[in-house]
């Protein structure tokens, strides 16, 4: 048979036309949109709040990729958690990037990267619909609430698990496009990976179940739930490791069962608040002591009207369904019933969840442009401009964790003026004044020290130092007086301010008699020689 001519009449359509090109210019956009807000992590220190144990105070991480690294990295729970392939992600970076915290950081905004463009060939592949996932995958990627796991280091286990996530996701929507074992295969690797990296994976198969309703539109709710099976025995071995984990590692607090649902309930409302309305975020979220009944009802109400609203409407519009019940049930691991930790809520639990509430959005917006044409291109702009007041919001947020002084100082300066921040920025200040202080940098030591008392006024070691650095500076001897008293006071206990106070006022006549004492409560609890030459001196010198 001869080969087909083109007649010069007919037009030859390249493989790859404009529009082909449409998506993979989306991806890039949203990789170069999250350096744009994440870059400046490149300058950013570590955080003296779980990075220390993740990285640059554990010593099998900084041994480097060893035999027995990889080992402790499968057997070991780190701040209450079983996270091997987190932990093997240190280790990596560790090896190539040593300390340099700043590379640290940036591997975390690649990861977060990654999974946004994941996150959008799913949606894409799914649906065909191209705008509203790259809507969805833009707010995943700039959105203010997610800053907390992509900025501080040791949430590399939230941008990993993601990651996995949406990669499990996507292979299974191909999985849904020729169901062979093979590409199942794939499903549950990316689940065991993620897994791995964070147990939170632990609603993925709850979540295939609600793309098999919408957008797969998939029939035969008992085999879809058989098929999900092998996944959920998964799940349950890794529940089981997590919850082990939390226990040996003392992360379970133990809060009245009644408080931890009214927690619950009123969480679910204040993440969609800050959603919508992202101010006043913080690192830490102080547990109530109570929650007024109002509050409660409030937000059961809210809860009960949108779930009956995805129910009823999930013919006409399913993804109103998939988008609910994928934040209500992706939330459930995080939300408190379980209480981990201190905290009401964080910033973190929503790095997943807010997925489901971007769908409701997005599809609702097309469902509004389809139903009044008109509106299309208002529907269009406030997405756009949605997206680039997150990306600024983000920013911004971002910048606070630049390093310990100024994400803690930011708690207090937006009204979370609670005891753990508070104290966090009072250790955070007393370990800088320390580091300052044993370099000799006397000056910029003094001002950190006075910063802890400023927040913590209760803090005698801090007392402590600041008397003794303010000893070499003329014209202080009060103060230093004071603040050695303020330090034993407060603290009898503390042997170096019961000797420095008693040293210093050995040196006044009028004052031998207490020098004596605290130098006695020095040397009991901690016997030095000096002391003792320094005691025999000041007795003869009251007999004289």
């Amino acid at each position: 048979m001869p080969a087909h001519k083109v007649q010069p009449s007919q037009t030859v359509v390249p493989a790859t036309t404009a529009r082909g090109l449409l998506d993979p210019a989306i991806g890039f956009a949203l990789i170069l949109a999250t350096f744009l807000v994440y870059g400046q992590v490149g300058r950013f220190d570590f955080i003296r709040f779980d990075d220390p144990a993740y990285v640059y105070l554990n010593p099998h991480v900084q041994a480097g990729l060893t035999w027995d690294s990889i080992k402790w990295s499968f057997t070991s729970v780190v701040a209450g958690n079983w996270a091997p392939l987190t932990l093997l992600s240190h280790l990596f970076v560790f090896q190539f990037f040593r300390l340099e915290s700043g590379m640290h950081h940036l591997v975390n905004v690649a990861f977060h990267a990654l999974a946004a463009v994941l996150l959008f060939a799913t949606l894409v592949r799914a649906t065909r619909e191209r705008w509203p996932s790259a809507f969805v995958a833009g707010i995943f990627a700039l959105h203010p609430l997610h800053v907390e796991s992509v900025a501080w280091v040791s949430e590399r286990k939230d941008v990993l698990s993601a990651f996995f996530w949406f990669l499990g996701l996507y292979t299974y929507v191909r999985y849904t496009e020729r169901p062979i074992w093979r590409r199942y295969l794939l499903v549950g690797l990316a689940l065991a990976f993620g897994l791995m990296s964070k147990t939170m994976l632990v609603t993925f198969p709850f979540t295939l179940l609600l793309f098999d309703i919408w957008p797969l539109r998939r029939t035969g709710l008992r085999k879809l739930v058989v098929e999900k099976l092998p996944l959920l025995a998964l799940c349950a071995v890794a529940s089981v490791a997590s919850y082990i984990a939390q226990q040996s590692g003392g992360a379970i607090s133990e809060v009245a069962l009644s408080l931890r649902v009214k927690n619950a309930l009123t969480s679910y409302a204040v993440y969609i608040g800050q959603m919508f309305w992202p101010s006043k975020l913080a690192w830490f979220y102080v547990y109530p002591d109570s929650i007024a009944a109002a509050q409660v009802a409030a937000a059961v109400t809210l809860l009960a009207a949108v779930s009956v609203l995805a129910i009823w409407t999930w013919r006409s519009r399913p993804y109103l369904a998939t988008g609910w019940f994928w934040y209500l049930g992706t939330l459930v691991p995080v939300i408190g019933l379980v209480q981990i930790g201190a905290q009401a809520h964080a910033d973190r639990y929503m790095y997943i969840p807010m997925t489901g509430l971007s769908i409701m959005l997005a599809w609702g917006a097309v469902d509004l442009a389809r139903r009044w044409p008109a509106a299309k291109w208002a529907v269009a702009g406030a997405g756009g401009l949605a997206c680039c007041a997150c990306m600024a919001l983000a920013s911004t947020q971002t910048s606070y964790w630049q390093d310990g002084a100024t994400l803690f100082q930011h708690g207090l300066d937006v009204g979370h003026n609670n005891y753990w921040t508070r104290y966090t920025l009072a250790l955070e200040h007393y370990s800088l004044g320390n580091d300052l202080m044993n370099s000799g940098r006397r000056g910029e030591a003094i001002a950190h020290f006075e910063k802890v008392l400023e927040v913590k006024p209760d803090w005698a070691e801090a007392h402590n130092n600041l008397a003794i650095l303010l000893a070499a500076v003329p014209g202080h001897s009060a103060e230093v007086i004071a603040h050695f008293e303020a330090a034993v006071h407060l603290n009898p206990d503390l042997a170096q301010a019961q000797r420095n106070l008693g040293m210093l006022l050995a040196s006044d006549p009028a004052r031998v008699g207490e020098a004596i004492g605290h130098l006695e409560a020095a040397h009991r609890l901690q016997p030095d020689a000096e002391i003792l030459r320094t005691l025999d001196k000041l007795r003869r010198q009251r007999k004289q």
